[in-house]
Order: C-alpha cells, then sequence, then structure tokens
C-alpha cells in the first residue's frame, strides 16, 4: 500500500467550497477517478483522506495537503494526479504526487497574501504602519473554552506591506498547526479595531505551508 500526500490548489469559485463540502467533494472525485483508493473498516468502510490544515470560506491556496492511501503498489505518482485531475472541479487541480515524510505535527506556520482595498488607501497603509510599530497587537480570537484575547504580534512575520493605488499588498506568515492556528482575519480585526478607516479585505491566499525551520511541508 502506498502512502500518498497530494497538494493541491483551491482556487476561483472553490474558494467557496466549504471545509465540510470539500470532504464530500473529493469523496466523489476519488469515486469518479477510480483509483484503488484503501477504505476504512468497520461497519461503514468509506475512501480514508485527510486534509492538514482546514482553509477558511472564501480563501484561495496554492498549498492545499490531503493525505490517502493507495492499494496499488506498482501505481506511478503521475498517473495518481492525472486522473484526480481529470475529474477535478473548476478551481481546483493536483499539483503534485508524492510519498508521505513528514509527520502533519510538523507543521509550524503558514504564508498568506491579501490586499486591503480603500478609498483613503494613504491614510490606511499608514494605519498598517502604525499598528504594525505597536508593541502589542491584541484581538479576540474564538477558541474551545470561549472568547480569549490575544497577542498576535509575537506570532506575526510581515513578509512584505505595500502601497499599491487603492490596495496595501501584504504577505505574512502566522502560526499553523496541531497547538495554535492564526489566519489573516485576526490581523483585520484588529485594524479595524485600532482604526476608522474602511476597507474590504480581498485576494486572501494561503501560499505555503512551512515547518518550524521555514522548510516548506510536503
Amino acid at each position: 500500500m502506498q502512502r500518498l500526500r497530494a497538494v493541491f490548489e483551491k482556487t476561483g469559485r472553490a474558494k467557496y467550497i466549504s471545509h465540510l463540502d470539500l470532504n464530500r467533494c473529493m469523496l466523489r472525485i476519488f469515486r469518479r477517478s477510480k483509483l484503488p483508493v484503501w477504505y476504512t473498516e468497520g461497519f461503514n468502510p468509506h475512501p480514508y483522506y485527510s486534509f492538514a490544515l482546514a482553509l477558511s470560506l472564501g480563501f484561495e491556496s496554492s498549498c492545499e495537503i490531503m493525505d490517502f492511501n493507495i492499494t496499488d503498489d506498482e501505481m506511478s505518482a503521475e498517473e495518481i494526479r492525472d486522473r484526480l485531475n481529470a475529474v477535478m472541479p473548476e478551481g481546483m487541480r493536483i499539483v503534485s504526487v508524492a510519498p508521505q515524510v513528514k509527520k502533519i505535527t510538523a507543521i509550524a506556520r503558514a504564508e498568506f497574501s491579501f490586499s486591503l482595498i480603500s478609498e483613503s488607501a494613504d491614510e490606511l497603509y499608514r494605519a498598517v504602519q502604525e499598528l504594525l510599530a505597536a508593541p502589542e497587537i491584541c484581538v479576540e480570537k474564538k477558541t474551545k473554552k470561549g472568547i480569549k484575547t490575544v497577542d498576535i504580534k509575537p506570532d506575526m512575520e510581515v513578509l512584505d506591506c505595500q502601497l499599491n493605488g487603492a490596495a496595501v499588498d501584504m504577505k505574512m506568515r502566522l502560526p499553523a498547526g496541531t497547538q495554535t492556528n492564526y489566519n489573516p482575519t485576526l490581523f483585520f480585526e484588529a485594524l479595524k479595531n485600532a482604526s476608522d478607516i474602511r476597507f474590504d479585505a480581498r485576494n486572501i491566499r494561503r501560499l505555503r505551508i512551512l515547518c518550524e525551520n521555514n522548510d516548506i511541508f510536503y
């Protein structure tokens, strides 16, 4: 049996497929591909597959991770990729298929890009710079134990921040994995709390999933 890891894109209209619907979608994809996927055992067998990190609704991604098992040891990764892509819906595409090497627990952070659109982009850019220069960036985050105030600044790494016409284009790394998961909406909320400038967050995209040493997790 081959234990495999697929990296796939989720863009365009596919960004509106929720994580729950993604599970249903992938079930249909595996059935249509007719790949010899390993089924779980028990009263209600179903194809085994799992996703590394849930993606927020409306976010695009270049690096979604799915683990699954194939019972045919001779089938090539290229054939598996092509058979899946042949039945993928619009906006989803398998980028690569390879043996599982790293454990999911190796995931430490994720890299995102996004644009903040405003009629007052100059003022918004200054507000962003002031927020980034603040000693802390506190925001309320929903947890399993309720609402908790967290300071996201120590765990947030801003890679790029540029004023581009009516947009402030940003790229940042945030913690991700089994212990702590942040996404850019926390930064958007903090910015709204710190400034009365109206803006829309668009083109939010997860670019990379990284390990502790910033190696790409595949």
